[in-house]
């Protein structure tokens, strides 16, 4: 089991069926940083970097990913015990090259952003909860719960956006 689902397992254990306070954080984060983010100055979103060399475009781009394969594992999760769905994890420097988030319009990944976020809070609030024991296998092969997805959704979320705080700081 990797470090990261032992987290998730830890944190998420005894976490209720009840995601309003992950829903509710999802929308402050949202109407947070829509504004924090439209502020930035070109050279910051576009110059700073993080130590995986990533700028503050390329991180929300991430994040933009991230809500896209968890969508996705979360609907599927719904109609199956198990998936093998494919993990981005090792590829996510080559998913962020190839969609180019480095020249990406900036009003528009912010929008993207904040739209997707909005989207991934109406699916939590719809989740089936029979099926919160349904699986999905990462690269690694271990199982991923429906019940630990969606806490690990807002940790990774809070996780990148204070990586972008950072960058946001550093002179």
């Amino acid at each position: 089991m990797s470090l990261r689902n032992k987290s998730f397992t830890l944190i998420f254990k005894n976490m209720t069926a009840d995601y309003s306070n992950i829903t509710t954080e999802i929308s402050q984060l949202i109407d947070t940083w829509e504004n924090k983010l439209r502020n930035l100055s070109d050279n910051t979103i576009s110059d700073k970097r993080n130590k995986q060399n990533r700028t503050i475009k390329q991180i929300l781009g991430h994040l933009i990913d991230s809500a896209s394969n968890n969508h996705q594992r979360m609907v599927r999760l719904q109609y199956n015990t198990e998936l093998t769905f494919p993990d981005y994890t090792q590829d996510n420097d080559t998913w962020i090259a190839i969609q180019d988030y480095q020249n990406a319009d900036w009003p528009n990944l912010i929008q993207f952003w904040k739209f997707y976020n909005l989207h991934m809070i109406h699916v939590i609030k719809n989740i089936d909860h029979a099926k919160l024991d349904h699986c999905w296998h990462d690269y690694e092969g271990t199982c991923v719960t429906l019940n630990e997805m969606i806490g690990g959704y807002l940790f990774h979320l809070n996780l990148h956006l204070d990586e972008i705080q950072n960058l946001i700081n550093k002179k």
